[in-house]
């Protein structure tokens, strides 16, 4: 160690060795204190994952399913990404009783598209929902109006949005796994379609601030205000949404489909959330600034959850997400000269941190496609960007959206 009384000279300010060792050691103590008690509720969230129930898997239908399905579909400008859920859709056996279409005046030709894919399929129909009422959020608004036309026989109500790409057999093995399970409500996390470079490293970031939060998908969530879904593939019982009287609960969230499952879920009802990269893939935003712009908005998820639990999540996603790469860069410069125990054990901390999250990205790895990315290296560099990302939610946090998908709101509704 060097003289302890040799001083440092930093803008005319006199610092000495021991000095800027009590400092040091002091900081390490205090953000020891922050990461210790989020690192153990990390693993105790992780170590579930070798447990949980297994991937969907596409099924043939039976005759027992038979017409027991009708699904939702919100569109506002989706010509551009539409036409694969059509195709899927038509690929859906007879467990599809009809497909909806709830358009919200688009000016692009969307439903023309739908109308065009209903000459070679009667299932499908579209309409135009009424003017957006106060207080309701666009989304969830053409949901409900969808809901309200669904037919009185279907046994269940799929919401679907315009840019996921079905397999053949999601519904039959959706609806199937529900009942086996039990579930009243269940969705689904999809496979990711990865195309540009800044996406392939920003993208898989973003997600591991929610996988970080939540329990994992394919883990039954006790408390209702952990329970996680995905409207991208919302599968409920029509008379449970009926009880709740449809979106209603969620008529002003940015994250309806967070915001209704957990809702649901604090009635009674069993809500699953559940791997489904085998049955769907989805290709949600194009590159890496519509990506934070418009998924980063909504992963607070601050429309579904009290401010507690928002603080609660903000300090968990800093102390095992945000800080480790930074910790390591700031004080890996310190290490030769002040290599007091405080210090050693918070690095060995942050080490172990960083060496989780890249061990995640083998983990998330099935739930991305990047055939056909350009970088798609990127993505084994992602943790890299999760600074990115834990600032994204902070300022999501702090901010109601005043546009939506074109849409634009007074006050946030």
């Amino acid at each position: 160690m060097p003289n302890a009384q040799c001083p440092i000279q930093e803008n005319n300010i006199f610092i000495t060795v021991d000095d800027a060792l009590i400092l040091a050691s002091s900081l390490s103590l205090l953000l020891l204190l922050l990461q210790i008690p989020a690192t153990a509720i990390l693993l105790s969230r992780l170590f579930k994952g070798p447990t949980r129930q297994r991937p969907i898997q596409p099924q043939q239908p039976t005759p027992e399913i038979l017409g027991s399905v009708s699904v939702v579909v919100p569109t506002l400008n989706e010509a551009l990404r539409i036409s694969p859920l059509l195709q899927g859709l038509s690929q859906q056996s007879y467990e599809m009783r009809e497909a909806i279409v709830v358009d919200s005046r688009s000016q692009d030709g969307t439903p023309d598209l739908v109308k065009a894919a209903q000459q070679k399929d009667p299932r499908f129909r579209v309409f135009t929902d009424d003017p957006l009422p106060a207080g309701w959020v666009g989304r969830p608004w053409a949901l409900h109006n969808g809901f309200l036309q669904i037919s009185p026989d279907s046994e269940w109500f799929l919401g679907m949005d315009a840019d996921t790409l079905p397999h053949p057999g999601l519904i039959a093995g959706l609806v199937q796994t529900a009942q086996t399970e039990g579930y009243d409500l269940v969705s689904l996390s999809p496979q990711f379609i990865l195309k540009y470079p800044g996406e392939c490293w920003l993208q898989p970031a973003l997600l591991m601030t929610l996988l970080y939060r939540f329990d994992p998908a394919g883990v039954n969530t006790e408390q209702p205000e952990r329970v996680m879904a995905n409207g991208q593939c919302f599968l409920c019982r029509r008379s449970v949404l009926s009880a709740v009287n449809g979106y209603t609960s969620a008529s002003s969230s940015f994250c309806d489909d967070v915001t209704l499952a957990r809702y649901i879920a604090a009635q009674g009802f069993k809500v699953g959330f559940l791997d489904g990269a085998k049955v769907l893939k989805v290709r949600m935003y194009e590159g890496a600034v519509e990506t934070w712009k418009e998924w980063g908005r909504s992963l607070d998820l601050k429309d579904a959850s009290p401010r507690a639990q928002i603080w609660g999540d903000l300090w968990l996603l800093s102390a095992v997400q945000g800080l480790p790469l930074l910790i390591l860069l700031s004080y890996g410069l310190l290490t030769p000269q002040l290599a007091e125990l405080p210090i050693l054990v918070l690095l060995g901390l942050n080490v172990f941190l960083l060496a989780i999250r890249f061990a995640m990205l083998l983990a998330i790895a099935p739930s991305y496609d990047r055939k056909t990315a350009k970088g798609g290296w990127l993505f084994w560099l992602s943790p890299l960007a999760d600074p990115l990302a834990v600032l994204r939610i902070f300022l999501s946090a702090f901010r109601q959206p005043k546009e939506w998908r074109g849409r634009k709101y007074s006050n946030g509704v």
